[in-house]
């Protein structure tokens, strides 16, 4: 949750819930890509074509398919078909957790299918 797609609005939420410090969980950092992790996984996929990225939420079962009004040739349908295979309920991501993530960077700079169960 560090990644420069609305992150400022992800740490207004996080903030106000109480998440302004390093914790387990729903921290957004300081700042977008403050940390070691978020910079790693961020030049990975600049220095890389890819169509379609996934990633794993620890909380999962479900899929989150676009970012806000970014909506990808293709996402719903692909949402669509991971959620037959996965038994994972295909969503719209929650607003409060709408903002700042990988899945969220990802479509807003490629405008590319994103998955994120």
């Amino acid at each position: 949750m560090q990644f420069p797609a609305e992150w400022e609005n992800a740490k207004k939420i996080k903030y106000e819930q109480g998440f302004n410090r390093p914790s387990p969980r729903d921290f957004v950092g300081f700042g977008p890509l403050t940390e070691p992790e978020s910079l790693a996984i961020y030049h990975f996929t600049l220095s890389h074509d890819f169509k379609l990225v996934l990633a794993y939420h620890t909380q999962g079962q479900e899929i989150y398919w676009k970012f806000q009004d970014f909506n990808p040739k293709s996402s719903l349908a692909i949402g669509e078909n991971f959620s037959k295979f996965s038994g994972y309920k295909l969503s719209k991501t929650p607003y409060n957790s709408s903002f700042a993530g990988f899945k969220d960077w990802f479509i807003q700079k490629y405008n590319r299918p994103r998955l994120y169960n």
